[in-house]
């Protein structure tokens, strides 16, 4: 059986970013915070934290941190029901995971008033849209978005619809390696952009063009900085058409293919347990992400 007072110490630590403003939002010492916190590791075998500056949950603190935040959401639900138990003024925390260029692009639009009517804080975990799955199936997140469609056991998954991606250069760059005109099987041997290890989105795009094999590329985990690489003529990137339009209509990036773009789908996954609010948050983002995403065709 869990003791919650243990875990609402683990959770105020952690988004207090410290045990000092972590105790104070409970009322507590700060020793008696530690020895919660300590009281907690020795009851699970395992630390909970690591003590750097601001704490960071470890792996099983992260699944606690999630347990909580499920929890949390369900007894809002009660309160709803129960307005004796209402406790007014306090905000709830959502953990998701989505992919950066989301984040850089139609996320915060998408759910800005959401968060202000509902009195909800984000907890944000920067992930690839072919990985962020990992998150929810670790049990470290109440949602996330990503492209697989197939949702984990105890969740759902819904098709928001796809960011559209166009393989863009600066002029300079396109007059240096494709001063006759781009050919796809070109694009594998001159420079391109890379988000990261996992971002497999350019081997897709040369494969549909028929192109095979490794390609050179450098490695920028940052939405913005990949643009601004792109636009110093660093190399050639897929770039979400919704980034770039400013761009594009100066002539500042050019696009080498403009027939060929491509597409990639946006599902979104929550947890069936995770209450009513996940639920408002689901039909939101159904019925908002028409404005900046385009239906998907699989």
């Amino acid at each position: 059986m869990f003791d919650y007072k243990l875990l609402s110490a683990l959770a105020a630590v952690v988004e207090q970013a410290g045990f000092e403003r972590g105790a104070q939002v409970l009322g507590l010492s700060q020793s008696a915070m530690s020895q919660r916190i300590k009281l907690l590791e020795a009851r699970i075998g395992q630390p909970v934290l690591v003590r750097v500056t601001p704490p960071t949950p470890t792996d099983i603190g992260r699944r606690l941190l999630n347990h909580v935040q499920q929890v949390r959401l369900l007894e809002r639900d009660l309160q709803s029901q129960v307005p004796a138990l209402d406790e007014e003024g306090m905000p709830e925390r959502l953990r998701i995971a989505l992919n950066a260029d989301s984040l850089a692009t139609w996320w915060a639009q998408a759910v800005s008033d959401f968060c202000a009517e509902q009195h909800v804080l984000l907890d944000l975990v920067v992930e690839d849209q072919t990985v962020g799955l990992k998150r929810m199936r670790a049990g470290e997140v109440a949602a996330c978005i990503c492209a697989s469609e197939r949702p984990v056991a105890g969740a759902r998954s819904l098709l928001l619809g796809a960011m559209r991606y166009r393989a863009l250069a600066s002029p300079a760059f396109i007059a240096r390696h494709f001063p006759e005109g781009v050919r796809a099987e070109q694009l594998a041997r001159t420079p391109a952009l890379v988000f990261g290890p996992d971002d497999f989105l350019q081997h897709r795009y040369l494969a549909s063009l028929g192109v095979d094999g490794g390609f050179e590329h450098h490695l920028c985990p940052s939405s913005e900085g990949f643009i601004r690489l792109t636009e110093a003529g660093l190399g050639w990137g897929l770039v979400p058409e919704l980034q770039v339009r400013d761009q594009l209509e100066k002539g500042v990036l050019l696009e080498l293919l403009p027939d060929k773009p491509i597409d990639v789908p946006l599902y979104w996954h929550h947890w069936r347990s995770g209450g009513q609010l996940l639920g408002l948050l689901t039909n939101h983002l159904a019925q908002a992400c028409g404005q900046w995403l385009v239906p998907y065709q699989q």
